[in-house]
């Protein structure tokens, strides 16, 4: 059984009166440590898929199932529960707390959790390791640069150990080597850690990083 199964989705908005389709019968697989990229127009729904992956929307009808879980079937005090454990999900503009430290922002996603003071402060330092910024756990997101406030976000997206990392055009926002140093650390994270990754781009050099290109244009999904 594949990590996450996504089987004839569909999505369609309403403007008043006018249906407007995103896509429709839209499936796809992905196994675990699995890196795929997801490339294609703007307004084409790619962000639309990550979140209805991460249930934080409802598709109007099909199946998300990510680990077994039938997500599409929770509730929303379910989905809450469920994304906090298994959705790692990182953001085009970091969407840090400013009046948060580093560490604080990273250790966010544990307070909602049952581990103790001494046991959220070990797995914090451990990710802020991982991504090379314990030197700046004190530090706030305006003593940060671009490329530090992402690996801060991809640090609080790793913390809870999630199923599945979901990065919503994570070098969007970046200059070059900024962008790479981000794609280097997403492609560590698959490599050595094993993680399980979905990333949307426009960017076809970020797109190379991972196993497989997908392209979602005109309601189709195609490899």
């Amino acid at each position: 059984m594949a990590l996450v199964e996504i089987q004839e989705l569909t999505k369609v908005f309403y403007r008043d009166s006018q249906k407007i389709p995103v896509f429709e019968g839209v499936n796809l697989e992905m196994e675990q440590g699995e890196f795929l990229s997801l490339m294609g127009p703007s307004g084409s729904g790619k962000s639309t898929l990550l979140h209805l992956l991460a249930g934080l929307d409802k598709p109007t009808s099909g199946l998300i199932s990510v680990g077994g879980a039938n997500v599409t079937g929770m509730k929303r005090k379910e989905l809450a529960a469920w994304r906090a454990q298994h959705i790692g999900f990182v953001f085009q503009f970091y969407n840090l707390l400013p009046v948060l430290t580093a560490f604080q922002n990273v250790e966010l996603p544990l307070l909602l959790t049952s581990l103790s003071g001494r046991e959220r402060r070990e797995h914090v330092m451990m990710v802020l390791d991982v991504v090379g910024l314990n030197d700046r756990s004190d530090h706030y997101p305006r003593q940060l640069s671009g490329g530090q406030e992402q690996r801060v976000g991809i640090a609080r997206a790793i913390v809870s150990d999630p199923t599945i990392i979901l990065a919503d055009e994570p070098t969007g926002d970046l200059d070059a080597e900024s962008a790479d140093e981000i794609l280097g650390l997403l492609k560590r994270l698959n490599e050595e850690l094993n993680k399980t990754i979905l990333l949307v781009t426009h960017d076809a050099h970020a797109a190379e990083k991972a196993h497989a290109v997908m392209h979602l244009d005109k309601g189709v999904l195609s490899r």
